[in-house]
């Protein structure tokens, strides 16, 4: 930056990547604009009113191992709205057997830290917890930095070493299509390995859950915009960017239209750096010619859906705050009653269902009548229980599809573009599409501004 200028920076998009960026450009003494096309921010992690109940619009969790989603948290100040489990544990209930069990772990070092928790695992003969110690193993020996890994499936690897149909079912899947929206067949080895190796195989504490005590759009949205005042960023809301104008001396301008601004449009100039925080294909729009060798390559890495099937009871049908299904078209349950504002005798669950390609434009009346006698198979009570409410959310573009090859179409921050940056839990940061990936990417992208500023 010349002389005393103070440089200038828009971000486009304000989900978690796009706070972030803005956050810490602001932090570095820059003069900041973060444009949102929605009326809120948080992206795709927010919260909504029905009724009474405020609605996250899906199960937004994360463990301890998410250091860069944690830091965020506490630059908004928001670190006693979200709790950690002081130890991992997941109940896990077979509906067909009736039998449940936990993924668990003791505080003892990596791996012994869940030898206890396998040996008394349920879900698996004694042969299959053996096998599945020998695939961990394995899986922690991998280089997650050799992108072979990316060309192969998590399944394929799965099935090399030894592991049968029902502990895919029973553990790999149970884990990996929570936290990769995708099954083993569909996922990446490199995606996968570093899930399970992070999450499970560097820290006995790692995968310890966390989730947010409040509802989402109060961490996200409210808290977010407070951060964002107060470091004196100037946010837009319902303000989207229609085309980005490269100048001289790696200065742009960007036109912005909004129903909000005066005379609905406004032109931002003499821009030192633009950082582009939206989904893939947004950005495939938006980016100048000639800022990706293959533009082309942001529209192949496509997306994956999340469906949330929302159902409030008259009684309490559930005890702790989830659980994991096994032979049931339920993969998690989680009791929302307390983060919703429900009052009364009743409970409000939330099923959170990933990787649900056939299921997400399905009629509610259908999915009503899967799920309903699919939660009284998992949860006796609710057989006696009256439903008060049912609702879904649906997240067509939930996430990017995490299948093997979508690695090496992933870009980095940097474009051929001085001055234009990219940012999104779809950009390479080396994890899946989660609130981490996306703190990362906009830590990486205001990175990426301030090395080429300075």
């Amino acid at each position: 930056m010349n002389g005393t200028r103070q440089g200038r920076a828009l971000v486009i998009g304000g989900g978690l990547a796009g706070i972030t960026a803005a956050l810490r450009l602001a932090d570095a003494g820059l003069k900041v604009t973060l444009a949102e096309a929605r009326p809120r921010l948080g992206g795709l992690a927010f919260s909504f009113q029905r009724g009474v109940l405020t609605v996250d619009n899906g199960q937004h969790v994360f463990l301890r191992c998410c250091t860069a989603y944690r830091g965020l948290l506490q630059r908004l100040g928001v670190r006693d709205e979200v709790m950690i489990q002081p130890r991992l544990d997941v109940p896990v209930r077979d509906v067909n057997t009736g039998r449940e069990g936990s993924i668990s772990r003791d505080p003892l070092p990596v791996p012994l830290h869940l030898g206890r928790g396998l040996l008394r695992y349920p879900h698996l003969s004694l042969a299959e917890r053996a096998a599945t110690g020998r695939a961990a193993l394995a899986l922690k020996r991998l280089d997650l930095a050799d992108p072979a890994l990316d060309r192969r499936s998590f399944a394929d690897w799965l099935r090399e070493h030894g592991q049968s149909a029902r502990a895919v079912e029973a553990l790999w899947d149970l884990v990996g299509v929570a936290t990769l929206n995708a099954t083993a067949e569909e996922s990446s080895l490199a995606l996968a390995a570093m899930v399970f190796k992070t999450g499970l195989l560097t820290d006995p504490g790692a995968s310890d859950i966390g989730f947010a005590k409040v509802p989402l759009g109060r961490i996200h949205d409210d808290m977010a915009r407070a951060a964002l005042n107060r470091a004196g960023v100037r946010v837009l809301l319902r303000t989207r960017a229609a085309q980005i104008t490269p100048g001289p001396d790696a200065r742009h301008e960007v036109q912005l239209e909004g129903e909000r601004l005066d005379g609905g449009a406004e032109t931002l100039r003499d821009l030192d750096a633009v950082v582009l925080a939206v989904p893939q294909d947004a950005a495939h729009d938006l980016l100048p010619p000639g800022s990706l060798d293959e533009p082309e390559a942001l529209l192949k890495i496509g997306y994956a859906p999340i469906l949330n099937v929302h159902v409030v009871y008259d009684r309490p049908v559930l005890d702790g705050p989830f659980l994991a299904a096994l032979g049931s078209p339920i993969q998690w349950v989680f009791d929302r009653t307390a983060h919703s504002g429900l009052r009364g005798p009743g409970q409000y669950l939330a099923l959170s269902q990933s990787a649900v390609r056939t299921e997400i434009d399905e009629p509610v009346a259908v999915l009503r009548q899967r799920y309903l006698p699919a939660l009284e198979r998992l949860l006796p009570r609710a057989r006696e229980a009256e439903v008060t409410e049912f609702f879904v959310t649906r997240e067509r573009t939930a996430t990017f599809a995490p299948t093997p090859g979508n690695g090496a179409l992933r870009p980095g921050p940097a474009t051929g573009t001085p001055g234009v940056h990219l940012a999104g839990a779809w950009t390479a940061t080396g994890w899946p599409a989660t609130m981490e990936s996306a703190v990362r990417s906009g830590t990486a992208a205001a990175r990426n501004v301030l090395r080429e500023l300075r």
